[in-house]
């Protein structure tokens, strides 16, 4: 595998060029984007400054942190406030994103989404309103854990850490997840089955490969 040096602001104008000349293979009028990594890469930020470089192209977005589709409290710590495997199957709220997110975003969909669902500090429901995404208007879902739950993504960027900087990068009161990373990485293989990997071990110099008909 051939990584390329590259920069934060020329990586985010790299994809939005990528996004903007996207058709979704299904037929949907909606192009869907993960970006996937645990939080030590930032996932959000890049999925922000996407967000930006898309609206100044002419494409509206819709920003959807997964964390806003975490299930509540009560389920995420039924074996404990530690548990990596609950952290890692139970967690996000799968069922909520399809109905909420990627049904409507479907081919068929109203593009009528609901942008949070739950708000995993104040364990409450966030109450946010529908928001209409017109056709061509692009989804940008950043997270942690988001493959292999067979959302229907027209394009997925993983942000990869090696064990080492994951552990460095992750703050002491979330090491406890370093194990369901792990298991991610086993299991899912997420640098080998995204369309976009990029090396994050140094923050200023990330390195980046594509997949694709073009790369």
């Amino acid at each position: 595998m051939r990584l390329t040096a590259i920069t934060w602001p020329r990586l985010t104008e790299a994809l939005a060029d990528r996004i903007v000349d996207l058709k979704p293979a299904d037929g949907s009028l909606w192009p869907r984007i993960a970006i996937d990594g645990a939080p030590a890469a930032r996932p959000g930020a890049l999925a922000q400054a996407l967000a930006e470089a898309l609206r100044t192209l002419g494409r509206p977005v819709l920003h959807v942190g997964a964390q806003t589709y975490w299930r509540p409290a009560s389920i995420r710590y039924e074996h404990g406030r530690h548990d990596p495997d609950a952290y890692y199957d139970l967690w996000l709220d799968t069922g909520a994103l399809w109905r909420e997110v990627f049904g409507p975003l479907g081919p068929g969909g109203d593009g009528r989404v609901l942008p949070s669902l739950w708000d995993p500090v104040t364990d409450r429901a966030t109450r946010a309103p529908y928001e209409q995404l017109p056709p061509g208007g692009v989804l940008l879902l950043d997270g942690a854990l988001l493959q292999g739950h067979g959302f229907p993504l027209d394009l997925s960027v993983h942000l990869r850490l090696s064990p080492a900087a994951l552990a460095r990068r992750t703050p002491e009161e979330e090491r406890w997840t370093l194990s369901a990373f792990a298991r991610y990485e086993d299991e899912m293989h997420p640098g080998e089955t995204a369309d976009i990997l990029v090396h994050t071990d140094d923050p200023n110099r990330p390195a980046w490969t594509a997949r694709g008909p073009d790369h």
